[in-house]
């Protein structure tokens, strides 16, 4: 039998399993066999809006995009298979970290969603910080919870659930107010090594609560946490045409606990046991370094989070990523048009760093801060983005080019220092997203970024989408094995990989260009103040 009539025979049994993802730029759906192999996906863009000054999604966008991304899976699945899916023999979503979702009683939203890059949460986030001896970063959904207590928000009187999106598509599908304990993590930090939240936290934030005014007990409105292979519900009728409204899903299929897109990163790269770790590139990029044992200090670099299955993992968030060089290819792209030549984004893409490579690792001096949101690791509060360049440095396309791709990962790299100042080491680095599309260009400014191997299997594309189906797969497959010996057994043991060392002169290069980048902070700063 063929791998398409193999794919063929999965769909028409109903044994397919399907991921979701909501990421910051697009909602992917991918469909997958019992071994991880790819089906189909699809896909829809999305773009977050301004809300009152926040950074937000509205929920109708939400629902919209999901069967838009899921109507172009079914296509995709048909036109190679033959054969559409009515049932799926697992179902999971992810959805990007953090952020706020407050519902009352009745479901009602109480105020628009506060994404990740939201960052007027200082107050609340030190004040946490201080009380639970713990880092919360300021994009937790705590943080957003408490930061509406002290600016005295009228809604939080009426907050009777918290969530995040991932946590509100499952219960859209399922009915059930549950996360994955990799999502949960980024909601209130957790009790070390149990699938709890962290008892302490939870009686210092209600005395928190109760010095602002409120009786709030916040255990009761957080989600429940459960670990990656527990079941977690099973897609309603009321789920079914929430995400096919056309009508052909048939309801029951058993669904996954929701994770965030940190931790389908780890299940993508298989990045889930002590001393191995992994950095997805997307509109932010961060790091995931499991842990074997947790940093001595409280550092605001850090976040301690977990993987889908509860091991302590050292986060290194940061708020800007590849979006920044996008829109610089997007105008490649309309001058392309413009010229009568229209190419592809990916032909861009292909162009813009591989000229990127050919410049010096330090840019000749060209620095760019792409600064789109506020940046917590680097102290900024908002993004302004800015190019500089010393006068006698040639502004040539393979010098921008560069300076654009380091800027992706100068927070980053920062952050990672800190983390190896904890005497926290980590064997390798491995990288997914989609800037890893265009090979041999990324992976060798992230190994220079970070001084170490970094590997990229041949499934960094497919991102979250696909390591959320995969987690959809192991509720039903994992038969006790732990999450790391699944994906070595089952899933990744045939994926093939490119790896890169990196390159003494390019990390020395990558320092300077970090050096300066760091001296030129004050210029972000008056960025902010100048330019409204």
């Amino acid at each position: 039998m063929s791998a398409a009539e193999r794919a063929r025979a999965t769909v028409l049994a109903g044994e397919a399993r399907l991921g979701i993802e909501f990421g910051s730029t697009r909602i992917k759906a991918c469909l997958v066999d019992a071994s991880g192999a790819v089906i189909g996906t699809g896909s829809c863009e999305w773009e977050n809006r301004l809300v009152d000054g926040r950074w937000s999604y509205a929920l109708d966008d939400v629902r919209l995009g999901a069967r838009a991304a899921y109507a172009a899976l079914i296509a995709d699945v048909e036109a190679r298979t033959g054969a559409a899916p009515t049932r799926f023999a697992a179902i999971g979503v992810s959805a990007m970290m953090h952020g706020y979702l407050a519902f009352d009683r009745h479901g009602t939203l109480l105020t628009p969603f506060r994404t990740w890059r939201n960052t007027g949460t200082a107050r609340a986030a030190t004040a946490l910080t201080e009380r639970f001896g713990v880092n919360v970063p300021l994009r937790w959904s705590v943080a957003h919870f408490a930061q509406a207590m002290l600016d005295e928000e009228p809604h939080v009187v009426d907050v009777a659930r918290l969530t995040t999106l991932a946590g509100y598509v499952h219960a859209e599908l399922t009915g059930e107010h549950v996360l994955g304990i990799g999502d949960a993590s980024g909601v209130f930090p957790l009790q070390s090594g149990e699938a709890e939240y962290d008892r302490g936290c939870l009686d210092a934030f209600d005395v928190f609560a109760a010095e602002q005014g409120h009786r709030t007990r916040i255990s009761e409105v957080l989600p429940r946490i459960l670990l990656a292979g527990q079941h977690a519900g099973a897609l309603t009728d009321a789920g079914a045409a929430w995400l096919d409204p056309v009508g052909r899903l048939q309801a029951g299929a058993p669904c996954c606990p929701p994770e965030g897109d940190a931790g389908t990163g780890m299940v993508a790269t298989g990045a889930v046991t002590p001393r191995t770790g992994n950095v997805s590139v997307g509109t932010s990029v961060f790091a995931m370094v499991v842990l074997e044992r947790r940093p001595a200090r409280v550092r605001t670099e850090i976040d301690l989070v977990a993987t889908p299955d509860g091991v302590d993992v050292a986060m290194v968030h940061c708020n800007n990523g590849a979006a920044e060089l996008g829109k610089w290819a997007a105008q490649f792209i309309r001058f392309a048009e413009a010229a009568g030549h229209p190419i592809g984004p990916d032909r861009v893409f292909e162009i813009l760093l591989g000229e990127a490579m050919q410049a010096d690792a330090d840019a000749d001096g060209c620095l760019a801060l792409n600064l789109l949101a506020g940046e917590p690791v680097l102290g900024l509060s908002e993004g302004r983005p800015l190019t500089v360049r010393p006068s006698d440095a040639e502004p040539t396309l393979a010098n921008a080019a560069r300076a654009q791709l380091n800027a992706v990962f100068a927070a980053l790299a920062v952050g990672m220092r800190a983390l190896a100042g904890e005497g926290i080491a980590v064997d390798r680095i491995t990288a997914h997203g989609g800037l890893f599309r265009t090979p041999h260009t990324a992976e060798r400014v992230l190994a220079a970024a970070l001084d170490a191997e970094v590997v990229v299997p041949s499934t960094a594309p497919e991102g979250g989408a696909w390591g959320m189906a995969v987690l959809a797969s192991y509720l039903l497959e994992g038969r006790g094995r732990p999450l790391g010996r699944y994906l070595e057994e089952e899933v990744l043991c045939g994926v093939a990989s490119r790896r890169v060392l990196p390159d003494p002169a390019a990390v020395s290069g990558y320092a300077r260009a970090l050096e300066r980048t760091v001296s030129a902070l004050p210029v972000a700063c008056a960025a902010i103040e100048a330019v409204p």
